[in-house]
């Protein structure tokens, strides 16, 4: 016998279910992702906006988009803003990401979104939502950073346009197509964690 041999056992809780998230709210937690390639949202001579890849769910789908801006003839205080300016932060001003939908519709990535209401089950989309990202400088020529978008439901049902501006940083409003072939594809590679 130890000192620890007669502990008492802790009590018996009843099991907690998975809390159900609506489609809206982010990919589905049990899915092993189907990946779509990305490709060039802005190439300009100092700034690049590049979507990395899409991560596809049964529901809809992850961007990934990076960016980086080269150094070029500014000051030491104008490269410190632009590095200051460089993180994408929900609710400060910033990249700017949008869809568009071959039926019309569109979705931009900021606020309001469906959590901020009390009626969240009539949600019909699309919604594009922040996912979080992040940044950093190589060095005193460059900084790089990063940000996921969710983005719901998947729109398989023709093109989806990917728009991006960034005003502080001199990105002009550029785009590029997603294709709903492609995405649809991937699709097909979804996987679910258990086979039920």
């Amino acid at each position: 016998m130890t000192f620890f041999d007669d502990l008492p056992e802790p009590p018996a809780r009843p099991r907690q279910p998975q809390p159900i998230r609506p489609g809206w709210f982010g990919p589905p937690s049990d899915e092993l992702p189907g990946i779509a390639p990305g490709g060039f949202v802005h190439r300009g001579a100092n700034s690049v906006v590049a979507l990395k890849l899409v991560e596809v769910y049964s529901t809809g789908c992850l961007l990934d988009l990076a960016w980086s801006i080269r150094r070029s003839d500014e000051s030491d205080q104008e490269w410190r803003d632009i590095q200051e300016n460089s993180f994408s932060r929900p609710g400060l001003p910033g990249i700017m990401i949008g869809v568009g939908l071959a039926d019309g519709r569109k979705a931009i990535a900021a606020h309001p979104t469906p959590s901020m209401f009390e009626d969240t089950d009539d949600v019909s989309g699309p919604v594009l939502t922040h996912r979080g990202g992040g940044g950093g400088s190589a060095g005193d020529e460059q900084v790089d950073g990063s940000a996921q978008y969710w983005l719901w439901p998947l729109p398989v049902e023709g093109d989806t346009t990917l728009v991006a501006k960034w005003d502080d940083l001199g990105v002009p409003e550029s785009s590029m197509t997603v294709s709903g072939e492609q995405l649809g594809n991937a699709l097909g590679h979804v996987r679910r964690y258990w086979s039920e």
